[in-house]
């Protein structure tokens, strides 16, 4: 290990010595350049928080490419002891070499020659954990939601783009298929001006996000309650809050963090447009009443403006409960001519201004014809397919963009956006009032007032 560390030392100091005549003709500062030096080199990783998503959802598809793209997993950190032995267990049996065990991010930073994390913990610490890892000079995957206040969500913009590294924001719609024909087909003006868009999701699983059998196991002793809670008001110890946060705020905003994140992203991406005008939010804790402070029943609108493209503005509805569903996001999008469905991915004339309406008012029909997605626009034939698409398709992303330095599908700023419809969502759930958007200080507001949980 030490001569391979040596190597990796020396080639870069050797190579960047040697550029040093020509990197003021390529924009390139010393340390910008170096970043881009050994592409043969092995990327060494680290699992900041060793969760289900990351077992599940992020590791299959960083095995499906880490040999031809040559990264390894070396290290996990995670504050529970029993997580972090199980980590290092199943990432010993992944890649079949000993895996650094780290109590803390501290530890974890402190290895020689770690090039990028995958941050995968509470909702509310993502920004925090990328601000570490960009501190640490480390390229960084973060699940969404990128921030839950924007206290946060400022603090992790300005680090990432006063740095070099390269970040992913877990928003995996961005490098699927499907979405990315919707996007140039919208930007292409072939569907017109959105009108409306439709977002809903929905389960019936009381058990959604709960985790009673490892509350059992987990013990205070075990693990480091006060590194936790990082920057939120400090709260007696409780094991539920710890696993089960997705249900408490201000751990998480639970539907608006978890799922409208993920939609609401689309309409940012389609339209160019950064954050709404207004949101106004209304529901409750209608059937799962087992100490949760999230909601289980969920209605937000959305007012947005003018479009990069200067269309008029258009509203969002998003819905989501957790006591009916067979959880099949649903995500149209309306024109005057017809609608955009995200679930079988076609273009069709449903709703569009007919003949007669049209003729009325002495106007012409608009009807959008009849169409699949993936015979309007080219998409990328090499990318992966199947259920598992997106999420493979965006950690490939990450790691190419490793390598060549270029920026991702999902860069800081789509976390940054949807974090701010997130916040506004959540200010008018917790407040009962209309949320705006201050754009001079990138504040949300209540009644005249700055948002503050």
């Amino acid at each position: 290990m030490k001569m391979e560390n040596s190597r990796r030392k020396f080639i870069k100091q050797t190579t960047i010595a040697a550029a040093s005549t020509y990197l003021g003709t390529m924009g390139l500062s010393a340390k910008s350049y170096g970043n881009i030096i050994g592409a043969n080199d092995r990327v060494r990783v680290g699992v900041v928080g060793f969760s289900d998503r990351f077992k599940s959802a992020l590791l299959p598809g960083f095995l499906k490419y880490n040999k031809d793209l040559n990264f390894d997993i070396v290290a996990v950190s995670d504050l529970w002891n029993y997580r972090r032995d199980l980590g290092v267990d199943h990432l010993k049996k992944a890649f079949n070499h000993d895996i650094k065990s780290c109590r803390n991010n501290d530890e974890l930073y402190a290895m020689k020659d770690l090039d990028a994390v995958i941050v995968s913990t509470a909702d509310f610490q993502h920004a925090l954990h990328t601000i570490e890892a960009i501190n640490a000079k480390c390229d960084v995957y973060c699940e969404k939601p990128f921030a839950e206040t924007m206290a946060d969500n400022r603090a992790a913009l300005k680090a990432v783009k006063a740095s070099n590294q390269i970040v992913q924001i877990g928003s995996q719609r961005r490098s699927g298929n499907n979405y990315i024909a919707a996007n140039q087909y919208i930007k292409d003006g072939k569907f017109g001006d959105i009108t409306m868009v439709e977002l809903s999701w929905n389960v019936n699983q009381p058990g959604r996000w709960r985790r009673p059998d490892l509350v059992a196991k987990l013990k205070e002793e075990d693990t480091d309650w006060k590194r936790f809670l990082m920057n939120r008001p400090f709260e007696a110890w409780d094991p539920r809050k710890y696993l089960e946060y997705r249900l408490f705020w201000p751990y998480s905003s639970g539907m608006p963090g978890q799922w409208m994140s993920h939609q609401i992203d689309t309409v940012h991406w389609f339209t160019g447009l950064k954050h709404p005008r207004s949101v106004v939010a209304n529901g409750g804790i209608y059937k799962w009443k087992d100490g949760r402070r999230n909601w289980d029943t969920t209605t937000a609108v959305f007012d947005y403006g003018k479009s990069e493209n200067k269309q008029d503005g258009f509203q969002v509805v998003f819905t989501s409960r957790m006591h009916n569903g067979d959880e099949r996001p649903a995500e149209i999008y309306y024109s005057n001519g017809g609608k955009l469905n995200l679930i079988d991915n076609t273009v069709s004339p449903d709703g569009g201004l007919t003949e007669n309406h049209a003729s009325a008012m002495g106007m012409q029909p608009n009807l959008l014809p009849t169409s699949k997605l993936a015979d309007l626009v080219k998409v990328d034939s090499s990318a992966d397919a199947g259920a598992d698409s997106l999420l493979n398709n965006h950690m490939k992303n990450w790691m190419d963009c490793i390598r060549s330095r270029k920026q991702t599908n999902a860069p800081v700023e789509a976390g940054y956006y949807h974090s701010i419809a997130n916040i506004m969502t959540n200010a008018a759930v917790r407040t009962g009032y209309k949320a705006t958007f201050d754009e001079a200080t990138q504040e949300v507001m209540v009644n005249d007032k700055v948002f503050k949980y």
